[in-house]
């Protein structure tokens, strides 16, 4: 027997069905959940840890649009919020969306259709596009204001 699609349009009722339909959402918070836990522990604000260092910061030295993702998620997760925002607003603000659409995801799965988040909206990906090389550019200009976006 197959088991059935989870966007039926009718809500999941009983514990088995609840469960089944929160199990990828409850698979993608304990790997975030391990994620952080791997964060804290390495503490990324802190040089010479076993965290890894941005390979195109490495290699390059410029800041990729990822750059300092780690010490944004560091910074969060101590409540730190302005030292979030100064290691990498961009991500800051994409965790915040990841949010909502995983808050989304899983009530859909819980009513049995699909919610409306940012991932749906037409010109998601052409912003998302736009502002992530913005941000590579910007980060990088090498004069004042610019170079306070280093990390």
């Amino acid at each position: 027997m197959t088991a059935p699609t989870v966007y039926t349009g009718i809500p999941a009722r009983g514990a088995r069905e609840k469960l089944r339909a929160l199990a990828p959402p409850l698979a993608v918070v304990a790997g975030l959940g391990a994620c952080c836990v791997a964060v804290w522990v390495g503490d990324p604000t802190t040089p010479g840890g076993f965290l890894p260092i941005c390979p195109t910061k490495a290699l390059l030295g410029i800041d990729c649009p990822g750059c300092g993702g780690m010490r944004m998620a560091y910074s969060l997760m101590h409540g730190d919020i302005p030292a979030a925002l100064h290691y990498n607003a961009v991500s800051f603000v994409v965790v915040l969306l990841m949010v909502w659409s995983t808050v989304a995801w899983t009530l859909g799965r819980l009513r049995g259709r699909a919610m409306n988040s940012w991932l749906h909206w037409r010109w998601t990906p052409l912003l998302f596009s736009i502002v992530f090389v913005v941000w590579f550019v910007v980060r990088n200009l090498p004069f004042a204001p610019f170079t306070g976006l280093r990390v």
